[in-house]
């Protein structure tokens, strides 16, 4: 199972180093396969780490939509995900991995 943790603040300031650090650091232990953060530079930050089941080589997260706009970190399978990305796709949608 990954471990998925994150955190938003109001301060001014940006968190600490050691703050994002720490948050990397608790959630280590729950996937071998890779570590991924993402942060807005200020207010939020998003750490993942990574038990790959699926697409081993594109599927790292947090993601990013490819606006750049929206950003997700999640953990659980969605079983229908081919089903729902061929409807998707025909509706127009691109996508590029296979997370």
């Amino acid at each position: 199972m990954c471990g998925v943790a994150g955190f938003i603040t109001d301060h001014i300031a940006a968190v600490p180093e050691e703050n994002r650090r720490a948050l990397h650091d608790a959630i280590r232990y729950r996937g071998r396969d890779g570590h991924g953060e993402w942060s807005d530079g200020r207010h939020v930050h998003f750490a993942h780490s990574r038990l790959s089941v699926i697409d081993l080589a594109t599927g790292g997260q947090p993601m990013e939509d490819a606006s750049g706009r929206f950003v997700i970190v999640y953990n659980g399978e969605i079983y229908n995900y081919r089903e729902l990305r061929a409807l998707y796709t025909q509706a127009g949608a691109r996508f590029r991995t296979e997370s």
